[in-house]
């Protein structure tokens, strides 16, 4: 078994709708792009033709070997032969464009959002149920608290919608297009970043049915009810 099946990893068959992809995100021809999981080197292709550097991750030492060769008169591209997760990130600006195994999504993005310098956008082809528990309202049912976790400082949308038969081999799950913009300007400042954390684990780990019930303890029921009104109009955290 090959560590990209150990990885759930399914590589896309269309160029022209990567290409798509790639043409209607955010990088552009200054940009330093980080690729997770390489696969056949599809996505690679066209990032090399979009941006300036492509920094590439593949674990599978088969798949490795042959984008070495596909790519061996390619300068802008550096291919790492190992784990995404224990590579150390940069300090300059970068971006993320990926198919990522799906299996290993929680670390990937746990790495790229926690990160102090965490990239200015990322693309990443996730499960469509992953994605929804990521996202929180609308795309979702409900707020998660993953979703309240991040939200201040990034956000968070849907690009596209696959179908299974883009893939090969067919993923017996839908599969999207996450779009993970950082925000220039946090909705809550970072100092106060521990906090807010705390205080959101907190609210969702009552024993309550739910978070306002939860926060009973710290909240009377008119200051709960105050700020679900003013927050009415406006994107909503504790739901």
């Amino acid at each position: 078994m090959t560590k990209s099946i150990t990885y759930s990893q399914n590589f896309l068959k269309n160029k022209s709708l990567v290409t798509q992809l790639i043409k209607n995100s955010s990088i552009s021809i200054n940009d330093t792009v980080y690729e997770i999981g390489a696969g056949d080197g599809i996505i690679t292709e066209i990032l090399l033709k979009k941006t300036k550097s492509v920094i590439a991750f593949e674990i599978d030492n088969t798949l490795f070997k042959n984008l070495l060769q596909k790519f061996k008169n390619k300068d802008s591209l550096k291919l790492f032969n190992g784990d995404f997760l224990n590579h150390e990130l940069p300090t300059t600006p970068y971006k993320v464009f990926a198919n990522i195994p799906f299996n290993i999504t929680s670390a990937i993005i746990k790495k790229l959002t926690q990160y102090s310098n965490a990239p200015d956008d990322t693309y990443l082809i996730v499960q469509k149920e992953s994605a929804e528990k990521y996202m929180g309202k609308p795309y979702n049912s409900i707020n998660t608290q993953i979703s309240i976790l991040l939200n201040p400082w990034f956000k968070f949308e849907i690009i596209h919608e696959f179908k299974q038969n883009d893939f090969f081999p067919k993923p017996q799950v839908n599969s999207v297009l996450i779009r993970i913009k950082k925000l220039q300007l946090p909705l809550i400042k970072n100092e106060n970043k521990n906090l807010y954390e705390d205080f959101i684990v907190y609210a969702f780990n009552q024993p309550k049915p739910n978070v306002a019930q939860g926060l009973s303890k710290i909240f009377t029921n008119k200051q709960t009810n105050k700020q679900t009104n003013k927050q009415t109009n406006k994107q909503t955290y504790l739901q």
